[in-house]
């Protein structure tokens, strides 16, 4: 099945990617290696924004990433011409804005996570950090950031 088919399958329409909201890039590759930063989430055009443990649970937090996944998907999209040169997908950091109780952090990065095995397949999983974090920028629940193998043109 296509990279394509598979987006179709979930109901997946890429988004425009999010333009930087300070002094960065939003991809960069180096070295067979593409670097994608920080995505936060947005619903309908909305920030999805919040603390978990706080104000917001974990199925919130899940589809916040799941979000910010489907954002990583628009930035690599954009930065490779085409989802079919990803190689694999080496690692993802999640970074969850988090109550100091609040310790389902790998509850909430699953939605980024199954999402890029959905799309995938195989070459989908991943390493991965998830961490609890005080604040994000623009009050925003989840970011999520991704390091992805790329095949050569």
């Amino acid at each position: 099945m296509s990279i394509a088919d598979r987006l179709a399958q979930q109901g997946i329409s890429l988004p425009e990617p999010a333009a930087p909201v300070a002094a960065y890039v939003p991809a960069v590759e180096a070295n067979g290696l593409l670097h994608i930063s920080g995505q936060l989430p947005f619903d309908e055009g909305q920030l999805m924004t919040g603390r978990l443990g706080e104000d917001r649970d974990v199925d919130f937090g899940y589809k916040a990433a799941r979000a910010c996944g489907i954002m990583l998907l628009a930035q690599i999209n954009k930065a490779l011409g085409s989802l079919d040169r990803v190689e694999r997908i080496v690692k993802l950091g999640a970074f969850v804005s988090s109550a100091g109780s609040f310790t389902d952090q790998p509850k909430v990065a699953n939605g980024a996570s199954e999402l890029m095995e959905q799309v995938f397949g195989e070459p989908g999983r991943h390493a991965r950090s998830a961490v609890g974090v005080p604040v994000l920028p623009l009050g925003a629940a989840v970011e999520v950031d991704a390091v992805i193998q790329v095949r050569q043109a």
